[in-house]
């Protein structure tokens, strides 16, 4: 049996966030980097195989492969570390600044390799600005980044509470695929486990912020009609803080205060 128990995954969640907190800024930029670029990649390849069979269904099931290589390479995917890092700080074991270092550089991370991979796939598909044609992929990039910015702007406050919620659903589901991975010892025990929360939220369209460090700025790069303050004031400013509260409360908090025993929670800082 390769199963680990929930109170067990609560004493790892919280190893997991102490260790997170210990990584250097270099650490955390590379491999916040390849966490970016990975679901950049992910979100190509679904939305292909949405183009390619008209079924949304579909993309969203191929879409967790990005973040099941994350997990299994143990790399650093800012929305993962909000229901884990901050749960090290609430219990002493690490101070504020290595908690907010973390948080700041892993986001930094995401942002360069969600933003790298989107140029190069602009370079591809266009041969570098020569080709005006767009495809599938591209076409939708323009949709769904707009619909990600405009969309919400154009209602408001109520626009933007739409993204906020939907990306507190968004967080809970990822999340979730973090603390799930952690149950089993096995590689395809951990790609199913992390894999089926994933699958939920690509399906039901919610807000991941790093997914959005790729579409939009893809999006505008193969001429969708927004701004760079587009971008950060009606998605990506909002959605993160969504997935802030979503990870953290609703998987971070809920699962390991009520599987954590009190001798784990008052284990002192080494």
């Amino acid at each position: 049996m390769d199963y680990i128990s929930p109170k067990e995954v609560a004493g790892a969640m919280m190893s997991t966030a102490i260790h997170k907190s210990s990584l250097s800024i270099k650490d955390l930029l590379i491999r916040g980097a390849l966490s970016g670029a990975l679901l950049a990649i992910s979100v190509t390849l679904a939305l292909m195989a949405t183009s390619q069979t008209g079924l949304s269904l579909v993309g969203a099931f191929v879409f967790p492969v990005g973040f099941v290589i994350i997990v299994i390479l143990g790399l650093e995917l800012v929305t993962g570390s909000f229901s884990l890092v901050p749960l090290a700080w609430f219990e002493g074991k690490i101070g504020w600044r290595p908690m907010v270092n973390n948080l700041f550089w892993v986001f930094v991370g995401n942002l360069i390799g969600s933003t790298l991979f989107a140029a190069l796939f602009w370079a591809a598909s266009t041969e570098t600005g020569q080709l005006s044609q767009l495809g599938a992929i591209e076409q939708s990039l323009i949709a769904v980044a707009e619909k990600k910015t405009l969309g919400y702007g154009r209602h408001g406050s109520s626009g933007l509470f739409t993204a906020f919620v939907k990306a507190v659903l968004c967080n809970w589901m990822v999340c979730m695929g973090v603390v799930m991975s952690m149950t089993s010892k096995s590689t395809p025990g951990k790609i199913l486990a992390a894999g089926i929360p994933i699958f939920i939220f690509f399906a039901l369209g919610y807000e991941h912020a790093v997914v959005n460090m790729f579409v939009i700025p893809a999006g505008m790069m193969f001429g969708a009609n927004i701004s760079v303050s587009d971008w950060w004031l009606y998605n990506q400013l909002i959605v993160t803080a969504g997935n802030i509260v979503g990870g953290l409360l609703f998987t971070g908090m809920a699962i390991y205060y009520t599987y954590s025993t009190k001798e784990q929670t008052s284990i002192p800082q080494p």
